[in-house]
């Protein structure tokens, strides 16, 4: 049988499908290989053998530099290696290289809380990248060997270095924090536990010790003693995000979140502006708050009055004779929102406008913050804006209580329990 003559460029196309072809095979056998690599280097991070994980991870960021999350596994892993490099000008250098590609990741979309906290905590690091321990040259080298032992996974190693440091300095926080870490490494939970808590009486002020123990309780499926933690760091430390990134992963895991909704009224975009300088800086709630108020207007007049009272009427200055330049306070914020309270209640207790209080969520929240003596947590969880946080440490230090009692009751859902 003859076969028709086929033009030559036939034949040029039947060849170039071919090369096609085989281009595409390769293409696909060297996806598979890449995937293949992706999974191991992935399982060997969340194994915790970051130093294994490293030159796989850098050989596939090297292909595909786009990959976010395998960016932010780097970057990790970098800081775990800085740590065994006896070169402390090297070391530096990767931690900087650690937080530009962080950076990347976070630019090319990945919100992940490990990126988030990894982004925090190399941000807060000097310009060069540098760590130090301690101003004791003795001490500093034996945290660096201890961090060098620890990142090599060989933690009793790691744990006689940390001894060495407590033996020069019993009260060294880190020492006692990252030998709890040895020992949560090794699963040896209880130790672990024992040595955390050391930690939080060395300085109940530091979030990390109640942070880590946390996270550990709930890998162990403790949740109700987890929250407890996780709430105890947030009282330490409120304004530090790693806290709140965790306790959020933390309701997650228990299928519900935290309720931190805002309490009082709110502004109207829409409501003409007051006229402040119409406001009686001369505040005197009796008269300013008539015997039957109207409506929630003047719920709203009483707060802004107390708020222009502090600023233009001398009660900052009053009130702190030390500070020379006024800023909002705790006690100007509660004052202002106490007095709105004051307003709300008058119109709950009246029949022509207990509806406009009782059908509003947020109102019958701040009157419940009230009645539960609880607004300065809440201003000072919810409201504190850089002035009010100076407020914080003296609130802390007095009424610690008060903070983790509002935490408990009206931001943090309970843990679901065991059976469930």
């Amino acid at each position: 049988m003859r076969f028709p003559r086929l033009p030559v460029c036939c034949f040029v196309l039947l060849l170039g499908t071919v090369v096609s072809l085989r281009c595409a095979l390769a293409q696909t056998k060297e996806d598979s290989v890449y995937e293949g690599k992706r999974r191991e280097a992935t399982q060997l991070f969340e194994q915790g053998k970051r130093l294994e994980a490293l030159p796989l991870l850098e050989e596939l960021v090297q292909r595909n530099p786009k990959d976010d999350e395998l960016l932010v596994e780097l970057a990790a892993s970098l800081v775990r290696h800085a740590a065994t490099l006896a070169d402390q000008q090297a070391a530096a250098k990767e931690r900087v290289r650690a937080k530009n590609l962080v950076q990347e990741a976070l630019d090319l979309g990945n919100n992940s809380p490990l990126a988030q906290n990894l982004h925090q905590l190399l941000g807060a690091l000097p310009a060069s990248g540098a760590i130090q321990f301690s101003e004791n040259r003795a001490v500093e080298q034996a945290m660096l060997a201890g961090e060098a032992a620890f990142s090599r996974r060989d933690f009793a190693e790691a744990r006689k270095n940390y001894a060495r440091v407590l033996e020069l300095e019993p009260k060294n926080y880190a020492a006692v924090l990252f030998t709890g870490n040895t020992y949560h490494k090794q699963n040896e939970y209880a130790k672990a536990g024992e040595w955390y808590e050391r930690a939080i009486r060395l300085d109940p002020n530091v979030e990390t010790a109640y942070r880590y123990y946390a996270e550990m309780l709930v890998k162990e499926g403790e949740m109700s003693k987890a929250r407890t933690m996780f709430i105890h760091a947030a009282v330490a430390e409120p304004y530090n995000r790693i806290v709140w990134r965790d306790l959020m992963a933390w309701a997650g895991l228990n299928r519900t979140e935290l309720n931190f909704k805002y309490a009082g009224l709110m502004s109207d975009p829409k409501a003409p502006r007051r006229d402040e300088s119409m406001l009686d800086v001369n505040v005197d709630l009796a008269k300013l708050v008539p015997q039957r108020p109207k409506d929630l207007s003047d719920a709203w007049q009483a707060y802004h009055s107390i708020r222009t009272d502090w600023k233009d009427g001398g009660k900052f200055k009053q009130s702190f004779p030390h500070e020379a330049v006024y800023r909002h306070s705790l006690s100007e914020e509660v004052e202002a929102l106490s007095a709105e309270v004051d307003v709300l209640e008058l119109l709950e207790g009246d029949v022509e406008t207990a509806e406009a209080v009782t059908e509003n969520p947020s109102l019958l929240l701040l009157l419940k913050l009230h009645q539960a003596g609880l607004l300065e947590p809440y201003v000072l969880f919810k409201l504190a804006d850089e002035d009010i946080a100076k407020d914080y440490s003296d609130y802390r230090a007095r009424h610690r209580q008060e903070l983790e009692q509002y935490l408990d009751q009206f931001v943090v859902p309970p843990a679901p329990k065991k059976n469930e």
